[in-house]
């Protein structure tokens, strides 16, 4: 995350669940932002599915659980909004009208609003979440689940931009700037390499038909080699003493651990790594 502590000072209201919306306001909170998120009676469902997670983006926040659908919670919700620079919401466009959010300029005008919704235009009130975003965007390997949840980690990307932009773009006495975060537009660029034919199958450049770019099978897990510059390539090659066919480097990745791999990468300059299991993966 970004060390910068520029937004202190910036006070975040928040009422996204689930992920984007978490993820791009633990990271303004990581810039200096001081964060209050909302949760409805029932709570996150991220509490529910991942507490460690939800715990990690949620740590140093006020979390409120207010009932908006009562007069007193969204009494609460308006006390809440006046003493803020940024609003976060997470939630299909009907959703907010409902609460009365879309002309939230009109009684707070120096409030700026990031709103991440599924979809845009006609189908805005689509309902939708990552796996369908991904769906549609060439970027799942049927039968398999993805295990990254690419749209929504594009899409809180995307947001810290847009609440960056709202909370810059205007000069002191600042005027509140809406921005829209749509993550099926974010799903869509994630697939724009599958689109393009750089990767999506074996016959694809990134996808296997470069033998210098793939994952091999080692004596105990497998390693994956990225080896695409011409200088990597080459080195390889030589350390391994092959021509350069894939079932040449399957034979020979297949004769040590992945560990000794990695130290003999590390060695010779070489971009290679072990594959680590679910769950084992090195915390950033």
């Amino acid at each position: 995350m970004l060390e910068s502590k520029s937004l202190e000072g910036v006070r975040v209201l928040t009422l996204a669940v689930n992920l984007p919306g978490p993820l791009a306001v633990a990271r303004l909170q990581v810039m200096g932002a001081a964060v209050t998120k909302i949760e409805p009676p029932e709570g996150d469902p991220l509490r529910s599915a991942c507490p460690q997670w939800y715990r990690e983006l949620t740590q140093g926040q006020q979390v409120l659980t207010v009932d908006l659908k009562d007069p007193a919670g969204r009494e609460r919700l308006d006390t809440e909004l006046a003493a803020s620079d940024l609003l976060v919401t997470a939630m299909r466009p009907s959703a907010l009208r409902r609460l009365g959010l879309t002309e939230l300029q009109s009684v707070h005008p120096r409030l700026a609003h990031v709103e991440i919704v599924g979809h845009d235009g006609a189908l805005e009130d689509l309902p939708g979440h990552d796996l369908t975003y991904q769906a549609v965007n060439g970027t799942l390997q049927p039968p398999l689940m993805p295990t990254v949840p690419v749209a929504d980690l594009l899409g809180a990307e995307r947001a810290v931009s847009a609440a960056l932009l709202a909370l810059g773009a205007s000069s002191k006495p600042r005027r509140g700037e809406s921005y829209r975060v749509v993550l099926a537009d974010a799903a869509a660029d994630a697939g724009a390499a599958v689109r393009h034919g750089l990767m999506g199958h074996s016959s694809t450049p990134l996808g296997g038909a470069v033998p210098g770019y793939g994952i091999y099978a080692t004596s105990d897990g497998h390693i994956a080699l990225a080896a695409l510059e011409p200088h990597f390539w080459s080195r390889t090659r030589d350390v391994l003493g092959v021509a350069g066919e894939r079932d040449e480097l399957e034979r020979i990745f297949a004769t040590r651990t992945s560990k000794e791999w990695e130290e003999l990468a590390e060695r010779v300059d070489i971009p290679l790594i072990g594959i680590q299991k679910p769950g084992q993966g090195v915390p950033a």
